[in-house]
């Protein structure tokens, strides 16, 4: 099996993928790999993350809020 070098445009497309779906052995192996040996796309790869973990964060804030009933003047709770 030949062994073909990921570039930094197909490693940001499985970073952004992983966040939402698994990736195959295959797809996991080859972004470990280019995340081993380019800075650059592990920090896009962190920024990927915050980003994602930041959304989610905000995704249930907005949801809990939605679920709870407004505040009346007055109520004592």
């Amino acid at each position: 099996m030949k062994f073909k070098m990921m570039m930094c445009k197909e490693a940001t497309r499985l970073m952004s993928k992983q966040l939402d779906t698994s990736l195959t052995f295959q797809e996991k192996l080859s972004l470990k790999l280019h995340l081993a040996m380019c800075h650059a796309c592990t920090q896009c790869n962190r920024q990927f993350r915050l980003l994602h973990q930041t959304g989610r964060h905000f995704e249930i804030t907005l949801d809990k809020q939605a679920s709870t009933p407004p505040h009346k003047d007055g109520d004592e709770t």
